[in-house]
């Protein structure tokens, strides 16, 4: 199989994970497009040798989280405001109580919002992607002590500014 090809294949099987990644680095579904676009692209140039090596997961979400946190640095995206979501319009009954999965999406987004992009990012790998510490460490080219204290950071903070998300722990 050729690289275009196989590269073409990986992409049609990743782009909704990488794309939800990105999503939740972000906050802004155009600039999480626009994360993927620019992590593949640096990635394509590469394909044959990264594809070459094994699996290439670990280094396509190494290069998107370091693109995400060069774009923090370069653009201080702290305060910008953010687009909506894509919506989803799903619903669980939780307590008999109807609870928006838009809703808490919301609730988790601006959550997020409030850590530095390295917590940020060690948390979406570690909660939302299900990577160990181990594989945590390897995409953001870090020890597995400073994942353990960058999560363990990650949470006090969330938990300091953002108590709205114990209750959403609660309710499910």
């Amino acid at each position: 199989m050729a690289a275009e090809d196989s590269f073409r294949d990986y992409v049609a099987a990743r782009l909704a994970g990488l794309s939800r990644a990105a999503y939740l680095l972000t906050g802004d579904r155009h600039l999480a497009e626009d994360l993927v676009q620019q992590a593949l692209i640096q990635v394509a140039s590469r394909w044959e040798k990264i594809s070459a090596a094994g699996d290439p997961d670990p280094y396509v979400r190494r290069v998107l989280y370091h693109q995400h946190v060069s774009w923090w640095r370069r653009r201080r995206l702290v305060d910008r405001p953010h687009a909506e979501p894509p919506d989803t319009a799903v619903t669980d009954r939780v307590s008999d109580k109807a609870v928006s999965d838009k809703d808490t999406e919301l609730t988790v987004r601006q959550a997020l919002r409030r850590l530095t992009p390295r917590q940020r990012a060690v948390l979406v790998l570690r909660y939302f992607e299900d990577l160990t510490e181990v594989q945590t460490a390897e995409v953001l080219g870090c020890s597995v002590g400073t994942v353990k204290s960058n999560t363990r950071d990650a949470l006090a903070r969330l938990r300091a500014t953002a108590p709205e998300l114990e209750d959403l722990r609660g309710a499910r």
